[in-house]
């Protein structure tokens, strides 16, 4: 072989390679997987809209039918509140990563999958509060009792994954970290649980009052619970 000839060989390995290395680069960069999981829960709170629609009135009763939609209205601020909520756990979470591996990729996509179920059983919620019968309301609490239990067990997920890989995390204690914030997924899980039993075998009304209250305690504790303020006030 020629010179030239072991000179393009070379030349080719060396592009080979560098080519190799930056697609491993991208696949390990977490402003990709940032990046990509925004994008998805922009377009989820987006198609929300798209439940918003005019109301099916006669002539002059145009007010009546829109207030008379009030569910609907209802379940679309609470699906937007709720995206949102998961939106600034989910950056709160990516504050800690350094680096993405195959396994951080796929209960990152666990988590947007069962987050873009969020609004289906909150729009069923709202008409069967709003058509008024009691084995509608039972069963549209129940599916939204099984949805979240489904959101919270993929966050358990990405919690256990980030605790059991340290090697991907920014500081030698955040694996400490992630193993503790299992126990807000498990608070999760277990009450959306029994919020559909309460519903379905007592009243829907408080499989509703835990369903509210849900979301608040996830947006109070985003950072963590060993980061709310009153137990920074004591250590």
């Amino acid at each position: 072989m020629t010179v030239d000839g072991f000179q393009e060989q070379g030349s080719t390995s060396t592009a080979g390679d560098d080519q190799s290395a930056g697609h491993a680069v991208g696949w390990a960069d977490p402003s990709r997987a940032i990046a990509f999981s925004d994008g998805v829960l922009a377009i989820i709170i987006t198609l929300l809209v798209l439940d918003l629609r005019p109301p099916a009135s006669e002539t002059g009763q145009l007010l009546t039918g829109l207030l008379n939609q009030w569910p609907t209205y209802l379940a679309y601020i609470a699906s937007y509140l709720y995206v949102g909520v998961v939106w600034t756990n989910h950056k709160a979470v990516f504050r800690h990563i350094r680096s993405m591996n195959t396994g951080l990729h796929w209960v990152n996509l666990a988590v947007l999958f069962t987050t873009g179920l969020l609004p289906f059983p909150t729009a069923v919620m709202a008409d069967a509060i709003g058509g008024g019968n009691l084995a509608d309301e039972q069963t549209a609490v129940g599916l939204y009792a099984v949805i979240g239990t489904l959101l919270c067990v993929s966050w358990l997920l990405f919690f256990h994954y980030l605790s059991r890989h340290p090697e991907v995390l920014q500081h030698e204690d955040d694996d400490v970290f992630f193993a503790s914030e299992r126990l807000r997924a498990l608070v999760g899980a277990a009450l959306y649980a029994i919020a559909g039993v309460l519903g379905y075998l007592v009243t829907p009304g408080l499989a509703l009052a835990i369903f509210i209250g849900l979301p608040i305690f996830y947006a109070i504790t985003s950072e963590g619970l060993d980061r709310l303020p009153s137990r920074k006030r004591r250590s």
